[in-house]
Formats: C-alpha cells, structure tokens, sequence
C-alpha cells in the first residue's frame, strides 16, 4: 500500500515539473520590444545577453527578468556594443 502510494504520489511530481518546465521555455521564449517610456516591473535580472562583436556598433540585445508579479519574462532593445567600452 504504500509503495503503491509512493510511486502515484512520484508521477505525479515529475508530471508537475515537466510543466513547469515546459512553461517556463514557452513564456520566456518571445521577446518583447522595447520601446522609450515602457513600464518596466523588473523584480529580478536573470539574464542579459548581446551577439559577440569586435566592432562598435548598435546590436540586439536581451534582457530575462522577473517581474514583480513573480512571472518570467524577457524584453529585447537596442544598445551599443561591449566592444565600445574598450574605445578611448
């Protein structure tokens, strides 16, 4: 009885995370875009990310975040290049 308890009580915690999961790549997986004057509600930074360059140059870059209601979400926007950093 309950190792039969056990194993129902197991399936169903990998089917609950096996949601999540899945949840989470679909979310966050569209990018909003950025656009001047948008509210952001930025609880938490998860991530920021721009294509590699050696040039200065304005590229894509995004931002994953968690907002202040607790959902995940991302944002892309416009900035110049980590390669204009190292130009004096």
């Amino acid at each position: 009885m309950n190792t039969c308890t056990l194993l129902v009580g197991t399936a169903f915690a990998c089917a609950a995370f096996s949601g999540l999961s899945q949840a989470n790549e679909t979310t966050t997986s569209q990018a909003v875009p950025y656009h001047y004057g948008m509210p952001l509600h930025v609880s938490k930074v998860i991530s920021l990310t721009e294509p590699d360059t050696l040039e200065c140059k304005v590229v894509q870059a995004d931002m994953k975040y968690i907002d202040e209601t607790g959902k995940p979400a991302q944002i892309s926007y416009r900035k110049l290049s980590d390669a204009c950093e190292n130009q004096g």
